[in-house]
């Protein structure tokens, strides 16, 4: 079942519910690495990690497999891991370096979907989701907390277009850059 948007995008129920999803994620995870709101920290988005961005993130992902889009597919299911995997390990005694290497091969990921296409909101998703992942990888290696902060931005500015692209095609707001032809002054002739 495909919506249609007024900017021309066809989008299905499956992958809005996967950005929402991913948008909830990232910004819960994004903001306990910022550390911007008193007393709210990376832990406490353990438990939406888990469920949203873990499991039902996961399904979705099968879901869009089924329905024949495999950029999508490939991103939710594996983003699925990434939470779920993230939100199980959460707690435990890996070292530094152990977490910053799984940092680093999601971004790998991260960086694969954003590279496959689609449309302009999603490869912005993945590409701060790729950004995020780098920074934090590097604060991990480097024990740089700093870094993690800013890499928690670009983790939150990728939950906010993600969380934007779904309610975009569900209210039939714009979803792609109006493109100009041709500069001011130019015109073309055939």
């Amino acid at each position: 079942m495909d919506n249609d948007v007024s900017a021309g995008i066809t989008t299905s129920i499956v992958s809005i519910v996967g950005r929402l999803a991913l948008g909830i994620t990232l910004l819960a995870f994004g903001l306990g690495y910022t550390k911007v709101i008193d007393g709210v920290s990376t832990a406490d988005a353990v438990s939406v990690a888990h469920y949203v961005g873990g499991v039902a993130l996961f399904l979705v992902g099968l879901l869009a497999f089924r329905d024949g889009d495999t950029v999508s597919g490939t991103a939710f299911t594996a983003f699925g891991a990434l939470w779920f995997t993230w939100a199980v390990s959460a707690g435990s005694s890996a070292s530094d370096n152990a977490a910053g290497l799984f940092l680093v091969l999601f971004a790998l990921v991260a960086l694969s979907v954003t590279l496959a296409g689609g449309d302009q909101l999603a490869q912005g998703v993945y590409g701060l989701f790729f950004v995020s992942l780098v920074l934090l990888a590097v604060a991990q290696f480097a024990g740089n907390d700093g870094l993690g902060k800013v890499g928690g931005w670009f983790g939150v500015a990728a939950g906010a277009v993600a969380w934007y692209s779904a309610t975009a095609v569900l209210a039939h707001w714009p979803t792609v850059l109006p493109r100009r032809a041709a500069g001011r002054g130019v015109t073309a002739t055939s």
